[in-house]
C-alpha cells in the first residue's frame, strides 16, 4: 500500500474530533450511491419499455419493404422475391397487398386496415403470425370440398380488441366493403364481399389490435379489384435488427433501383424512437444531478478535512513530503468515498432491478400501456457508462480541495501551534 493511500484511509476511517465531518462523508457516499441506484433502475426500465415497444411493432410489421415509387404494385413479384432472399443478411421475404377497407357485422362497422399476405411464406417475416391467440394463419388459405371445389368464404384474421369491439369470434361471418372496388358506369361502386373470422391475434397494442386484419392475397385481389398477381410490395426480414439499414441498400441494389426502393423499420419509426431515445437521455441528465449533489459534498468534506488537518500537513510536508503527495492523499480519499458510493448504488440499483423484473410488484394500468407491469431491462454500456460517469464526477470534485491542501506552506501552519 502505497504512503498516500494509507494516509488516505486513515483519514478516512480514523475516528475524528469533529463528528460533523464524518456525517458529511457519509452523506456524501449516500447521496452518489442513491443517484447511481437511480439511474441504473430508470435507465433499466427505459431500455425495457423501448425493446418492448420495439418488438411490439416488429411483431405486426417486417423490418423492411420494397415498394415501387410509381403506385403501381409489383406485377412480377416472384422473381423479385427470389433475387431478395439471395442478398446477405435477409432472412425471409413474402408479398403483401395494403388497403383501408370497411369491416361490418351486424354489431357495428369499423375502419380495417387490410393487409393481404401469402399464408405459406408470411410467418416467417411477420413474428404476429406465429404467436396468434385464437386460429391459425394456414386458415386463411382456400377451403375446398371433397369434390376439389372452393367452398365457403375466404378467412380473416383480425385484432382481439376488434373482434370484442365488434362480438365476432371464430366461425363468424363479416362482410368487407372497397369503396373503390369496381368501376361502373357512374363511377366506382363499393365492392362487398363475405368473409369469415378465421383468427383473432393480440400484440398488446391498442392501434394494431383494433383496426389491422389480415387475408389472403387473392382474397385481397378479389375486394380490392386488382388483376391477379398484383401487389403491393415484397415485405422482408432480416436476421439483425439492427442493421436493417445496411441490408435495405444491399436490397435496393439487387432489385435495380428506382423506381422500386426499399425502407427499413428504424426509417419508419424514426420519429417514435427518436422521442423514447430523448427521454432516456433526459431522465439520465437529471437523475446525473443527484451524483452531481453527492459530489459537492465531497468537496464540502475534503474542505472541511484540509481545515482539520491543517496542522497535519504542515508537520508531514517538514518531514518531506512533496506538495503531490499531499495532493494525491486527498484526492485518493475523494476517489474512495466515491467508489464506495457507486459500488453501494449498484449493489442497491442491481438489487432493485432484479426484484422488479422477477416479482413485477409495480403494476401498470391495462389499455394505459402496452404492458401490465414495468419492463425491465439492464444494458452493460449503460452499466460501465453509470460508473464512469459517477466516478469522474466525484474524482474532478477532489481537486480543488486537493489543490488549497497542497499550496499549504508549513510555517505558516505550525506558526501559532
Amino acid at each position: 500500500m502505497s504512503f498516500e493511500l494509507f494516509v488516505a484511509l486513515r483519514y478516512l476511517f480514523a475516528r475524528r474530533r469533529q463528528t460533523f465531518i464524518s456525517v458529511i462523508s457519509v452523506t456524501s457516499i449516500l447521496g452518489v450511491a442513491l443517484g447511481v441506484a437511480s439511474l441504473i433502475v430508470v435507465l433499466g426500465v427505459m431500455n425495457g419499455f423501448t425493446t418492448d415497444l420495439r418488438d411490439k411493432i416488429l411483431g405486426a410489421n417486417a423490418h423492411g419493404i420494397v415498394m415501387s415509387a410509381d403506385r403501381t404494385g409489383l406485377t412480377d413479384a416472384p422473381h423479385l422475391i427470389d433475387r431478395i432472399r439471395q442478398v446477405d443478411g435477409v432472412r425471409g421475404a413474402t408479398p403483401f397487398i395494403y388497403s383501408e377497407v370497411m369491416l361490418s357485422t351486424p354489431h357495428g362497422v369499423k375502419g380495417l386496415v387490410l393487409r393481404g399476405i401469402d399464408p405459406q411464406s408470411a410467418p416467417s417475416v411477420l413474428g404476429i403470425l406465429s404467436n396468434m391467440t385464437k386460429g391459425s394463419v394456414a386458415d386463411l388459405a382456400p377451403r375446398t370440398g371433397a369434390d376439389g371445389v372452393y367452398s365457403g368464404p375466404p378467412g380473416v384474421i383480425i385484432g382481439d380488441e376488434l373482434a370484442q369491439r365488434l362480438g365476432v369470434v371464430v366461425g363468424s361471418r363479416v362482410n368487407l366493403l372497397s369503396p373503390a372496388g369496381q368501376k361502373t358506369s357512374a363511377g366506382f361502386a363499393p365492392r362487398i364481399r363475405p368473409f369469415m373470422v378465421v383468427g383473432v391475434f393480440s400484440t398488446g397494442m391498442f392501434e394494431y389490435d383494433s383496426s389491422l386484419g389480415f387475408v389472403s392475397l387473392d382474397a385481397a385481389r378479389d375486394v380490392l379489384g386488382l388483376p391477379d398477381g398484383a401487389v403491393s410490395g415484397v415485405e422482408l426480414a432480416v436476421t439483425d435488427v439492427y442493421k436493417a439499414d445496411q441490408v435495405a441498400e444491399r436490397v435496393t441494389r439487387a432489385v435495380g433501383g428506382y423506381p422500386l426502393y426499399t425502407r427499413h423499420w428504424m426509417e419508419m419509426n424514426a420519429n417514435l424512437f427518436a422521442a423514447l431515445k430523448l427521454e432516456k437521455t433526459a431522465m439520465a441528465v437529471i437523475l446525473v444531478l443527484i451524483v452531481l449533489v453527492g459530489s459537492f459534498s465531497i468537496i464540502t468534506t475534503l474542505v472541511m478535512l484540509v481545515m482539520e488537518k491543517t496542522r497535519d500537513i504542515a508537520i508531514l510536508m517538514s518531514m518531506g513530503a512533496t506538495r503531490g503527495m499531499i495532493r494525491r492523499i486527498f484526492m485518493l480519499q475523494g476517489t474512495v468515498i466515491g467508489a464506495i458510493g457507486t459500488g453501494l448504488g449498484y449493489a442497491l440499483g442491481l438489487g432493485v432491478a432484479e426484484l422488479l423484473k422477477r416479482y413485477q410488484f409495480i403494476k401498470l394500468p391495462h389499455g394505459v400501456y402496452s404492458l401490465d407491469h414495468l419492463p425491465v431491462l439492464l444494458q452493460w454500456p449503460d452499466m460501465l457508462a453509470i460508473g464512469a460517469s459517477s466516478m469522474l464526477l466525484c474524482f474532478v470534485a477532489t481537486i480543488y480541495p486537493a489543490r488549497q491542501a497542497a499550496s499549504l506552506e508549513p510555517a505558516e501552519a505550525l506558526r501559532y501551534e
